[in-house]
């Protein structure tokens, strides 16, 4: 049903209505496969006379009452049930029947292929706790929330609170501390599960039933961080977690990484590793542990007031989930996976069309909000932090976040709440820092700029900033500057640049090469090298033991790439050159994958072919190498798989067949797949090799891996299918649409798939029935990548000078001016 999304002038009015908040939500599961039924009632209290709205999207209003007295059927229009003449004292019962979706969004119903049991959910996201309650859907607006679940008997429920079941498939929970409704759930099917206890925290995870065994395997590891985790944020914060139990809930086809719910945090289930991963895999499921656990106090105990504080979340949870997986794992690269990955994404948040501040000083309504979910609000965000801690120093951060806890806890508070807490910490006055770190977008670009003596030394050093023209912020950075030193010891001296031109007069005279700006990754800005250190890349890549370092320099080289600057087959070159000798998986991985990204896009048409020839070879080169079994195997393996093109067909084949497999390589379902998938985009897979496939591993992701493979496949009919996926068919779930938009385009396929680059532009705005979140999902995961040309910019542009959903707007601006961006570098060549 169509909706009106909330606007922050409307939040503000109903937050000086309502007061005295509690909700109790009653759950009825057991009507069948495409409804459930729920009464929420809803206490508050008002000044007597006021008016207000609660906000719900049911397939149907089956009954509403508000101080006992039923409210006519005009009181419902476009999500919002009108409460007028409110007392002093008020109570409004909601009965409504609500579809299941299919989405990830509402209550979400899945049924797994692999024994057919059916798996539900409750994601509110940020709007869409109507699609199961009636509320007042914002964040200021908190309230302890009671929750009471009937489903099939059989089922295990979990919730934000403690439960039990008072009789066979009913479930009673406790009410809640205040929680926004963005923050409740439920998870209820045939789940199983497994606990344990630490410092008299109950703990649990859960998963759907085939995943009973890859559970049992993941959950020592999963409990081991959880713990020290909550060790270490207990350290930190000197507040204990807040709310009682913690589970943690693996559920099929979610759509985020992951959701914060307090007392029942939401994963999706691909974080169960059910085949053979590196450990930049379980480095990064650490994070994302860390992350939603960060949240318990960044968002759930402490709540932001509105949407415009959303970093006061998502910058907080990214940069504390980094920095503990570094300190109390087994994974102390944590920082480097988050240079050359995350922090990739935010670079390139930050320099799209729809770039905006960390903090910005508006956000209008909820759609605005969504689209604010980005590299911006996690990464940019999370490196400002990372400054701000350099800036004022971890003891005062850290002082200042537990008088905010302090302050702050179960309710709402703002960027001036928060500065105000590090302030008085540190005592330094941190407006000027917020204004040009939180404030103003865009990021800064760092130069060395160097005069040389005749014997080699520095005559001079000092560092260039510019910003673009747009938005002209040169702001304030802390950072180190490295280099090797005669001795090939590796030598770091720190700085603060500001203004264009930031003199570095202690490297006058000093002999040394590879100079790096921003060692140590302590400010986020786009960082270059000077002609010398960028002849002696692969040299200086291979001398560097320090894996961070190497990361800043691979991010230079990426950004320059992206920008013009260098050709793109130099980084092709260089990372088949350097990758097959560097030591860190997760370095590997991440390039690998940027330098397959540049092949297929940045390097001209006619060097396409041989751009990834030479990464296939290189990924040929670490395989032999490898330890057996290791990670750099693994990561080795998926790359020549990704890259292989004519010459590497027996090779696959020999694979999947068995056949002069590397000694310890795990040919799982996973690495199957992945060569079904290339051996289809090359024209070598019939439809009844997949059917046999799909018979090995009848699970959902064997259905999805199918969907995408059939949409790999040099076939006009496959083409119009997996299209017709994407665009026509609305009631395939979000896992099967995507699977057949990563199929669908080809590097080697432009001829053939032609056609449906138009239409993309012109049939996905239209694709009616499908939520703004779900067209800007199928927007960034469809768009006709490789169709790399003008005329594909002139269809773009039309297309947005039409009328779509503003989160599709968004996603479809965002994707185009990479394609702009792609054309810029393919000239660059």
């Amino acid at each position: 049903m169509s909706h009106r999304c909330l606007t922050h002038l409307e939040a503000v009015a109903r937050a000086a209505t309502v007061r005295d908040l509690a909700y109790a939500l009653d759950v009825d599961l057991t009507g069948g496969d495409e409804l459930f039924r729920t009464v929420t009632t809803v206490r508050f209290t008002a000044d007597a006379g006021a008016e207000t709205f609660l906000e719900l999207r049911p397939e149907q209003l089956l009954r509403a009452t508000l101080n006992g007295v039923e409210l006519p059927a005009g009181a419902f229009a476009e999500g919002r049930l009108r409460l007028a003449g409110l007392a002093a004292s008020n109570t409004a019962v909601v009965e409504a029947a609500y579809a299941y979706t299919h989405s990830s969004q509402g209550v979400h119903r899945f049924v797994d292929p692999a024994d057919k049991q059916v798996y539900t959910y409750a994601q509110p996201s940020i709007t869409d706790a109507p699609g199961f309650m009636a509320c007042f859907d914002q964040p200021d607006l908190k309230a302890p929330v009671t929750l009471s679940v009937t489903t099939d008997p059989s089922w295990l429920v979990r919730a934000n609170s403690e439960g039990v079941q008072t009789a066979p498939g009913r479930w009673e929970f406790g009410a809640t501390k205040p929680v926004a409704t963005y923050l409740i759930t439920f998870v209820a099917g045939p789940y199983v599960e497994v606990s344990d206890v630490h410092d008299g925290i109950p703990l649990g995870i859960i998963a759907r039933a085939s995943y009973a065994e890859v559970l049992e395997r993941d959950a020592p590891e999963i409990f081991e961080v959880t713990k020290a985790f909550l060790d270490r944020y207990h350290e930190l914060f000197g507040v204990r977690y807040p709310f009682g139990k913690y589970d943690q809930a693996f559920v099929p086809e979610f759509s985020w990484g992951a959701m914060e719910f307090p007392g029942c945090v939401v994963f999706r289930d691909e974080l169960l590793f059910r085949a053979a991963v590196t450990d930049t895999e379980r480095l990064e499921r650490a994070a994302i542990i860390a992350h939603e656990m960060a949240h318990m106090w960044f968002g759930d105990l402490v709540t932001m007031r509105w949407w415009d504080d959303l970093w006061l979340n998502e910058s907080f949870a990214t940069y504390m989930g980094y920095r503990l997986v570094a300190e109390v794992t087994k994974w102390p690269q944590s920082w480097t996976r988050f240079g050359v990955n995350r922090k990739a994404w935010g670079y390139a948040a930050d320099q799209r069309p729809s770039t905006h501040p960390i903090a910005p000083t508006e956000v209008a309504d909820t759609d605005a909000a969504f689209a604010n979910f980005d590299g911006i609000s996690y990464a940019k965000g999370c490196s400002a932090l990372r400054q701000l801690v350099a800036f004022i120093g971890d003891e005062a951060f850290l002082a200042g976040l537990r008088a905010y806890f302090d302050k702050h806890a179960w309710g709402n508070a703002t960027l001036a709440d928060l500065l105000g807490a590090l302030s008085l910490a540190s005592g330094r006055d941190l407006e000027a820092w917020a204004r040009d770190w939180l404030r103003t977008p865009q990021v800064n670009t760092l130069r060395p700029v160097i005069e040389w003596n005749a014997d080699g030394s520095y005559a001079s050093v000092a560092v260039a900033q510019s910003a673009p023209a747009e938005f002209p912020t040169l702001r304030a950075h802390r950072i180190g500057l490295g280099w090797f030193d005669e001795a090939g010891t590796w030598q770091r001296t720190e700085v603060e640049v500001s203004g264009e031109l930031t003199p570095v007069p202690q490297l006058t005279g000093v002999t040394g090469r590879g100079l790096l700006l921003n060692d140590g990754d302590l400010t986020f800005a786009k960082i270059r090298v000077d002609e010398r250190t960028r002849a002696e890349l692969p040299a200086l890549l291979a001398a560097q033991p320090d894996p961070l370092a190497r990361s800043l320099w691979w991010n230079s080289a990426w950004d320059a790439t992206r920008d013009g600057e260098w050709p793109a087959i130099e980084f092709v070159e260089l990372a088949a050159a350097a990758l097959p000798a560097d030591p860190d998986v997760t370095i590997v991985e991440s390039i690998f994958g940027l330098a397959r990204y540049a092949a297929g896009r940045f390097v001209p048409a006619d060097g396409q072919q041989a751009a990834r020839q030479a990464l296939a070879n290189a990924a040929r080169t670490l395989l032999a190498t490898a330890a057996p079994g290791s990670g750099h195997q693994l990561a080795a393996a998926r790359n020549l798989i990704a890259a292989g093109g004519d010459a590497d067909r027996d090779l696959l084949r020999g694979w999947l067949a068995g056949a002069n497999v590397p000694e310890g390589l795990p040919v799982d379902a996973e690495l199957r797949w992945a060569i079904l998938g290339r051996l289809a985009a090359l024209g070598d897979v019939a439809e009844d090799e997949i059917d046999a496939e799909l018979q090995r591993d009848h699970s959902d992701k064997g259905e999805q891996e199918a969907v995408r493979v059939r949409a790999c496949r040099p076939d006009p009919a496959a083409k119009e299918r997996a299209f017709d996926l994407v665009v026509t068919e609305q009631g395939q779930s979000n896992r099967i649409a995507a699977a057949a938009g990563s199929g669908l385009w080809q590097p080697e396929q432009a001829e053939l798939t032609a056609a449906y680059v138009a239409r993309f532009f012109t049939e996905l705005p239209r694709s009616a029935g499908r939520s703004g979140d779900m067209l800007a999902l199928l927007a960034k995961t469809v768009y006709p990548v490789y169709a790399v040309s003008e005329d594909t910019l002139a269809a773009a542009r039309a297309a947005l000078a039409g009328e779509m959903h503003p989160l599709l707007r968004r996603a479809l601006a965002d994707e185009t001016d990479d394609l702009a961006r792609a054309l810029r570098a393919r000239q660059a060549a």
